[in-house]
C-alpha cells in the first residue's frame, strides 16, 4: 500500500488537535504527516492554497478538500469503512458541500480554539 501525505497548518489550534487524533488512529504509520506553516515548509501546489484548505495525497495524486479527507480515513483502519464510502461521487459531494460550510466557521473556531 502506497504512503498517505497529509499536509497540515501547524499554526492552526483546531488542525493541531485534528491531526493528533489522526497520529493517535494511525497505529500503522501509513500516515506522513507534513506541517506546512513553517515559511520554508515544502508544498507541492501554493503554500497559500494549501494552507486555506486540506490537501492529502494517495497513490500520488494530490486531493484537496473532502477528498483529502477521504484518502486519509481509508489509511486508518478505524475510520476505513467511512473513506471506502466517501468513493461515492453523491457522498462525496456531500462532504465536499459539508466541508465548504465548514471552511467559512473555521476562523471562529480557531479564535475559540486558539
Amino acid at each position: 500500500m502506497a504512503k498517505v501525505i497529509v499536509w497540515y497548518d501547524g499554526a492552526c489550534p483546531l488542525c493541531i488537535r485534528e491531526i493528533a487524533l489522526m497520529r493517535r488512529l494511525d497505529a500503522r504509520r501509513a500516515i506522513d504527516f507534513r506541517d506546512i506553516a513553517p515559511s520554508d515548509a515544502l508544498c507541492p501546489l501554493d503554500r497559500q492554497l494549501m494552507l486555506t484548505r486540506f490537501h492529502a495525497s494517495e497513490d500520488g495524486v494530490i486531493l484537496s478538500g473532502a477528498a483529502a479527507f477521504a484518502a486519509m480515513w481509508r489509511a486508518i483502519p478505524l475510520l476505513k469503512p467511512l473513506g471506502l464510502i466517501a468513493r461515492n461521487r453523491l457522498v462525496l459531494g456531500l462532504l465536499e458541500r459539508l466541508y465548504n460550510q465548514f471552511l467559512i466557521i473555521r476562523p471562529r473556531l480557531q479564535k475559540l480554539l486558539g
